[in-house]
């Protein structure tokens, strides 16, 4: 979305429009000329409404009712972040309470999820992660028949995770047929990607040197071929703190419950942060900037975090309403993907 540079507001207009934007993103209340009067501003009042009305004109505020005083537009809140806002360090309790939250979890995903709800309990927002879509590389492939027409095909990862898939099973599969087609992937894919599993299965087959029957080799491409294509399906969103998004929200209830609505829609959300990935640093989207948050008015503010070698590895993100502490949330954003980052590397 476009904006109007700082330089092209006069001095007078940037300090009143500068002024309305912190107090509006402080009380989350339209600010009066009287009010600006009050703060500082060595103009009469008449003079602040000629500006206010000449920002308005600009499309950086409006005002919501008469009389109500003006807030700023999306526009004027992109201009506001893009060439006003003074960032603040996190404090050093916000600071310790990541860094302790961070190191003090287990596994890789309970970091994530730590994450997630320490930057949702931080910036009373909902807190959210995104790891890259990627397969998970094999450790062991099992199946446990169920009937005569399904089996629980369960997967163990390298990195420990457990899930399990029913299967169809071609008539008069036998369970011997399973227990050979587990030893096969045991003993010949442990340590593959699902995508590679398939290519080494199908290369063997192809040179009749595979060790199965025609019975277990169908089976396992059948087991390989739906955890392949659920695996590259799913993006891996971690999302913590929605009620946040209900506090305070009497007056427009409606746009809390949009936005509860949008949160459902991981793959496109997934799509959003993904945008994030190149960047080296946090990055705003507001309101109608990004396409799925447009019907709620939402704020997003996310950052990439890396892994060994300064590869990318995911995203962290608060979503809340556009009238955030930009100034406060950004670097609370920030330093928890870069604390995120010394973990992991």
């Amino acid at each position: 979305m476009s904006s109007i540079p700082v330089i092209e507001l006069s001095s007078r207009a940037r300090d009143i429009f500068q002024l309305v934007v912190e107090s509006y993103l402080g009380s989350g209340l339209p600010v009066g000329s009287k009010t600006l009067a009050k703060q500082g501003i060595n103009l009469s009042p008449a003079s602040i409404r000629h500006v206010l009305q000449e920002l308005e004109e600009r499309g950086l505020l409006l005002s919501p009712h008469i009389s109500a005083g003006r807030m700023p537009t999306e526009l004027g809140l992109r201009l506001f972040v893009n060439g006003m806002m003074q960032l603040s360090e996190p404090s050093e309790e916000e600071r310790t309470t990541i860094e302790s939250d961070l190191f003090r979890a287990g596994s890789a995903k309970e970091r994530l999820v730590t994450a997630t709800t320490t930057l949702s309990g931080l910036s009373a927002c909902a807190g959210l992660v995104l790891i890259p879509k990627q397969e998970l590389v094999l450790k062991q492939l099992g199946f446990v028949m169920l009937d005569n027409n399904r089996a629980l095909a369960v997967i163990v990862g390298a990195d420990g995770s457990v899930e399990n898939r029913v299967i169809e099973l071609p008539s008069g599969t036998s369970a011997s047929t399973l227990i050979e087609a587990g030893n096969y992937i045991s003993a010949h894919l442990t340590g593959c990607s699902f995508s590679e599993a398939k290519k080494r299965l199908f290369h063997e087959i192809d040179l009749e040197r595979t060790e199965l029957d025609s019975a277990a080799s169908d089976l396992v491409q059948r087991g390989l071929v739906v955890w392949s294509e659920d695996s590259r399906k799913r993006p891996v969103l971690i999302v913590r703190g929605q009620s946040n998004l209900l506090q305070d929200a009497s007056d427009d209830l409606e746009r809390a419950k949009q936005l509860l609505e949008e949160l459902e829609d991981k793959e496109e959300i997934a799509r959003l942060l993904e945008k994030v990935s190149v960047s080296d640093a946090a990055q705003i989207f507001i309101g109608s900037e990004n396409k799925l948050f447009s019907l709620s008015g939402s704020s997003v503010i996310a950052s990439p975090y890396h892994g060994e070698g300064g590869h990318m590895v995911g995203v962290v993100a608060v979503i809340g309403p556009t009238r955030l502490n930009y100034g406060r949330i950004v670097p609370m954003v920030d330093f928890t993907a870069k604390t995120l980052s010394r973990i992991i590397a």
